[in-house]
């Protein structure tokens, strides 16, 4: 148990007060981020590291946790309230769920803050080292949120930078995670200024907190200070926008008209005739193996829209039989794919399918679901009984174009996805495809975000992200995380994107090492909660 005093000579806050300031830390920090910006709300960390181990009380660690947990549902009520949207594209059968899924969403994410802030206070020591504990045991929690059950890192802290800043340059170094430790440490740091027994460290504290904010936004500025020429060697990509809403079904006019909307846009004319065409995840309502069979006229549509040596980029899904022992009540599985064609002379030739590797938990498979089935909790699952995880991820050979590594969607939110898959082929990809299908979230600020997200993989990796969505935001992303001047459709906008693909940098420290720096801060922390611990254990033997 943490032996630490209040910080103030005052008596302790109300309980009432105590709660407004744990919402408020929780909501400040959610306003940091796209498309708000707020960045002085990042102090809310400061104040959420004062409320959790700074107080006094006949509870700490319980205290410290409910501090902790309403900070965090603040905060993941602000930061995902748009999945409100997504059941009210079927209202009639599924709008009563919004309220509580949104609710049950941001509770249950806010339990890793809480979490934390229990953990937090248990081991962290009285001084200045305890913003290093701090920063390394919400990043921990952090963490694990982005891999328990498949994980949803959706806003790291370290992605409240908007993507292509100077600041967020910092992720080529050490991924989203290491600067996720780094954001809290700084942001946190003023916390010790409340402590008036230990002010004069607290200002050399703040001081060298000051100092690595400098050297974040000195180090993203030469970075993006490096210009590189455009060469003319790469393909010119078409991203497709049709801007079509999301529908709960599809009648065969419906249906007409959606592939009608994307061939249109297609076979627009060009200055320069594309060499791939991308359309956004599940762009077309049907298996590929529907849409897709010789002699159906959506086949000979598409065929006729692409001319002869064009790639067509196409999100969609497929099915297969189910292997023995899967839970598969009408005997298929079911794949979220991404799949790529040319057009020859003969018609359309495949290349390549790649199946999404890390599903949305309850909205595209259900977990544990042999035993939540009975329960009737696969209604949140929208497509047939849920998606099946395809293999891990490796980029897709597109011909004699540059090989692509594809995140449908959801992947865009993984540090180091695109690492694994070339780790794991040996080959490294010369772009990133991410296709979306944000018309589950209408006007909302979600693809904002999303599209800041995708941002971050671009400077991870040192490669450009095209991005195609059916409502908005698509984009062409250079390496360094920036949209590129002129070259997206916002929400709302139909149209195509031309755009010759921009450069691919050179392997940056974090395709090289991975998440090595994320590990040793890590570990930073862990001395110095141990040299705490040490510290104490000698002080109560004297």
């Amino acid at each position: 148990m943490v032996n630490e005093p209040a910080l103030t000579g005052a008596p302790p806050p109300s309980r009432v007060f105590t709660i407004a300031l744990s919402v408020i830390a929780g909501a400040g920090i959610a306003l940091a981020f796209p498309p708000f910006g707020l960045t002085p709300g990042l102090l809310g960390f400061a104040l959420m590291l004062h409320l959790c181990g700074g107080t006094a009380g006949p509870r700490p660690l319980r205290g410290a946790f409910w501090r902790g947990w309403l900070a965090g549902t603040a905060f993941f009520l602000i930061a995902t309230w748009w999945i409100y949207q997504a059941f009210q594209v079927d209202a009639a059968d599924q709008g009563w769920m919004a309220p509580f899924a949104v609710a049950l969403l941001a509770s249950g994410l806010g339990l890793f803050w809480g979490a934390a802030g229990l953990v937090y206070r248990w081991i962290a020591p009285a001084g200045w080292m305890r913003v290093l504990v701090f920063a390394g045991v919400l990043t921990g929690f952090e963490w694990v949120r982005g891999h328990l059950l498949t994980g949803f890192p959706w806003d790291l802290p370290g992605e409240s930078w908007r993507a292509g800043s100077a600041p967020s340059q910092a992720a080529a170094l050490m991924g989203a995670y290491g600067l996720t430790w780094l954001t809290v440490a700084i942001a946190a740091t003023p916390a010790l200024l409340l402590d008036a027994a230990r002010r004069r460290r607290g200002i050399a504290a703040c001081l060298c907190a000051a100092a690595a904010l400098a050297g974040l936004y000195g180090f993203g500025s030469v970075r993006l200070g490096v210009t590189r020429a455009q060469t003319d060697a790469g393909p010119i990509v078409r991203i497709v926008q049709p801007d079509l809403p999301e529908i709960p079904s599809y009648t065969a006019a419906t249906f007409a008209d959606t592939v009608r909307a994307h061939l249109d846009l297609t076979a627009r004319p060009a200055a320069q005739r594309p060499d791939i065409i991308i359309w956004p995840e599940r762009a077309i309502p049907g298996a590929f193996a529907d849409y897709l069979a010789p002699g159906t006229w959506t086949r000979d549509a598409i065929t006729a829209a692409l001319a002869p040596g064009q790639i067509l980029l196409t999100g969609g899904y497929r099915t297969q039989p189910a292997p023995p022992g899967a839970y598969a009540p009408d005997g298929l599985v079911y794949f979220n794919s991404l799949l790529a064609m040319r057009r020859d002379a003969t018609g359309l030739t495949p290349l390549s399918v790649y199946d999404k590797y890390r599903l949305v938990p309850f909205g595209e498979y259900l977990p544990l679901a042999r035993w939540l089935a009975p329960l009737h909790v696969q209604e949140l699952v929208h497509v047939g009984d849920g998606f099946s995880h395809g293999p891990p991820p490796r980029p897709m050979a597109l011909g004699t174009a540059p090989l692509v590594q594809p995140l449908i969607c959801y992947e865009a939110l993984y540090p180091g996805f695109t690492r694994r898959g070339a780790i794991l082929s040996g080959e490294r990809a010369s772009w990133i495809v991410n296709v979306s299908d944000d018309a589950w979230f209408g006007g909302t600020y979600g693809p904002v975000q999303h599209l800041n997200l995708a941002g971050y993989r671009a400077i991870e990796e040192g490669l450009p992200v095209v991005r195609a969505t059916p409502t908005g935001v698509s984009a062409v992303i250079d390496a360094l995380g920036r949209v590129q001047p002129g070259l997206s459709l916002g929400q709302g906008q139909a149209g195509v994107i031309d755009a010759r693909l921009p450069q691919a940098l050179p392997p940056t420290l974090f395709d090289r090492l991975g998440e090595t720096i994320f590990a040793l801060m890590m570990l930073l922390s862990a001395a110095a909660a141990g040299l705490a611990h040490i510290h104490r254990s000698r002080g109560a033997e004297r």
